[in-house]
C-alpha cells in the first residue's frame, strides 16, 4: 500500500511540472480585446502583469478592417511609425506565436490608434524547457544592429493564423489522464 501512495505522489508531482511548462495563450487586452483603449496605459498595464515565454501565443481579437496588428522596432513603436513594420497582420482575429526571446513591440497601425494607446511592448523569456540563448557578440563598429528585414513573399500581409483552439493545453490533458489513471489504480 505504501508503494502505491509513493508512486501516486511522484506521478502527481511530474504531472504538475508538465502542466507548468505548457505554452500559454493570452487574449491581448483581456476583456478589452484589441480595440481603441479607454486610456493610453490599458495595454501596457495588461502586459506588465504577465510573464511571456517563447511558445506562448497572443490572440488579437478584432474585426478585419477596423484594426490591425503591426510588429515594429522600438524606434517605430516610440514614434507610432507604421511605415516599415516587421510584420503586419490585417485579418482578424489574429494569433501571433512568440518564437524568440527579447523585446517585442506591437501596435495598431490604423491611423491614430497607436497614439491613442492601442500599443504595448513585452519582454519574452526562454520557455521553461529550453535554455536561454547566449547573448550576441559585442559589435565592433559601435552601431546598433538593424532590425530583421521584412518578409520577401511579395506582400506585407501574412496569411491569417488559425483560430485559437478551445481544447485544453496538452499538459493539462496529460495531468488529468495521469491523475485519473492512478486514482483508479489506487482505489481498485
Amino acid at each position: 500500500m505504501g508503494g502505491r501512495v509513493n508512486l501516486l505522489l511522484v506521478l502527481v508531482v511530474v504531472a504538475s511540472v508538465l502542466y507548468r511548462t505548457a505554452a500559454e495563450t493570452y487574449t491581448v487586452g483581456g476583456q478589452l480585446n484589441w480595440r481603441e483603449p479607454p486610456n493610453t496605459t490599458a495595454y501596457s498595464t495588461w502586459a506588465a502583469a504577465i510573464t511571456f515565454r517563447v511558445g506562448d501565443t497572443l490572440v488579437f481579437n478584432f474585426a478585419t478592417g477596423s484594426h490591425d496588428v503591426a510588429l515594429v522596432t522600438k524606434d517605430d513603436f516610440d514614434g507610432c511609425d507604421s511605415s516599415n513594420p516587421i510584420t503586419l497582420i490585417t485579418t482578424g482575429p489574429a494569433n501571433y506565436e512568440l518564437n524568440s526571446t527579447g523585446e517585442h513591440y506591437f501596435f495598431c497601425a490604423v491611423d491614430g490608434h497607436c497614439n491613442q494607446g492601442q500599443k504595448f511592448s513585452i519582454s519574452v523569456s526562454a520557455s521553461s524547457n529550453e535554455s536561454p540563448a547566449s547573448p550576441p557578440p559585442p559589435s565592433s563598429g559601435g552601431t546598433t544592429p538593424s532590425p530583421p528585414p521584412p518578409p520577401s513573399s511579395g506582400g506585407t500581409t501574412p496569411s491569417p493564423p488559425p483560430p485559437p483552439s478551445s481544447a485544453p493545453p496538452l499538459a493539462a490533458a496529460t495531468f488529468s489522464v495521469v491523475f485519473m489513471s492512478f486514482a483508479t489504480a489506487f482505489l481498485w
